[in-house]
């Protein structure tokens, strides 16, 4: 049935095979011939429908990720020298090789010009995959409303509503938007494999409370999630809100002690920006930066960005209080110096502060520099691994504990006078 006529045999395809092992390049038959099998035409074609449902590529990006694989031949064929020598230039590729395959991904239209619409195609059709009406929850927020935070990040680059978007502004983009790096770089990952990109943080939080009053809603946490390995994004447990703990910074260091792991801090402010940063090291009270360079800044509305440690300097945590020195200010912060910090809330948790910083590269992460906070999360990432060995040795110490003490009774011939 239909067209059994093979496109012409394409030069690239002998290069592209040095790329794979032999057991790849099995695997590549395997999953060629399984999509084959499930069609009714010619087992030398698989119909895109086919290799979209497979691979879950919905809508427009899907279709250009057609018209690449085949190079506009619009025949609708995917043969399997299509697949081999796409997956040698979007898997195996040089760096460089790789950021101009997905580049050209995202030119949607095809016409070679990359704009704001391109990229709002390009994140709605995310946002289908991921955030599919399947799987909405209360407090999520609309596609258009992640759509727009992304997309005005792109506007910072360049105002890509008004010129086109280099692939060096993309480039940039990326890097401030991992998460979008991360998916558009996995979409032909086995599905099973657990695909960068596709992982949206677990948000545990008690169930009195309405998730209607979080402001870290699940498209932001994919978003933060997008900078942690996937170990780091899997399940983040709220451990204190402004809302139901008042703004006590007391309060918030007694709730965060109860985990010694990395922790997320959200705020929203008068100004309605919301932004915070991602501690790789436990909150703990020092009289100078600490931390190392896990540790980053966020933006998350009006625009979304991703903010890492460039090397500049160490200054990455601050966590003081209790010290009487203006030189020391009591409160927690991250980056920059003191009474000048990337990122800022006082211990009174009534003010704050947030300036341009080498330490990330950040800009003023709201309107104004001078910030009152309204709202404020802090967020536990539970590393399940981690949790599980620190269980085991907290049970174990107990276990050494209670022979040491067994022993000890023994000797003074105590241990056996109840038996």
């Amino acid at each position: 049935m239909g067209n059994s006529q093979s496109p012409p045999a394409d030069p690239r395809f002998a290069t592209a095979v040095r790329a794979f092992s032999k057991q790849e390049l099995d695997d590549l038959k395997s999953l060629f011939v399984s999509l084959t099998s499930r069609s009714q035409n010619d087992s030398k074609f698989v119909p895109f429908s086919q290799f979209q449902a497979h691979f879950g590529i919905k809508g427009a990006l899907g279709s250009r990720m057609l018209d690449l694989f085949t190079r506009g031949r619009k025949d609708g064929m995917l043969t399997f020298e299509d697949l081999v020598i796409a997956k040698a230039v979007y898997e195996k590729g040089t760096r460089d090789e790789i950021e101009e395959f997905i580049y050209e991904l995202c030119d949607v239209n095809g016409d070679g010009i990359l704009d704001g619409a391109d990229l709002q195609t390009v994140l709605g059709s995310i946002c289908d995959i991921i955030f599919s009406p399947l799987n909405v929850e209360p407090g999520s927020s609309s596609h258009q409303d992640i759509t727009e935070v992304f997309l005005n990040a792109a506007m910072s680059e360049v105002g890509v509503t008004e010129v086109s978007m280099t692939l060096r502004d993309f480039k940039n983009w990326c890097r401030h938007l991992p998460s979008v790096r991360k998916f558009l770089g996995s979409l032909l990952m086995s599905p099973d494999s657990g695909r960068p990109g596709f992982q949206v943080p677990h948000l545990q939080y008690p169930e009195n409370l309405s998730p209607d009053l979080l402001i870290l809603k699940k498209e932001y946490a994919w978003h933060i999630g997008g900078a942690l390995s996937q170990q780091e994004a899997e399940e983040w447990k709220l451990l204190y809100h402004s809302a139901t703990n008042g703004l006590s910074f007391n309060t918030f260091m007694g709730n965060i002690s109860s985990g010694d792991g990395p922790t997320v801090l959200v705020i929203k402010d008068s100004k309605g920006y919301i932004y915070g940063g991602y501690a790789s090291q436990p909150w703990e009270r020092k009289g100078d930066f600490y931390g190392d360079m896990k540790s980053f800044l966020f933006q998350l509305y009006p625009k979304a960005s991703i903010y890492r440690p460039t090397g500049a300097n160490n200054n990455l945590q601050w966590c003081a209080f209790n010290f009487s020195s203006d030189s020391i200010p009591n409160g927690i912060g991250f980056g920059g110096r003191p009474n000048h910090f990337g990122f800022f809330l006082t211990a009174n948790f009534d003010n704050g502060h947030t300036f341009m910083c080498t330490t990330f590269d950040s800009p003023s992460l709201s309107k104004t520099n001078q910030i009152t906070p309204e709202v404020i999360e802090c967020w536990g990432v539970q590393v399940k691994g981690v949790q599980d060995e620190k269980q085991e040795q907290v049970k174990g110490s107990v276990l050494e504990r209670f022979k040491e003490d067994r022993n000890m009774l023994k000797m003074v011939g105590l241990a056996n006078s109840s038996d």
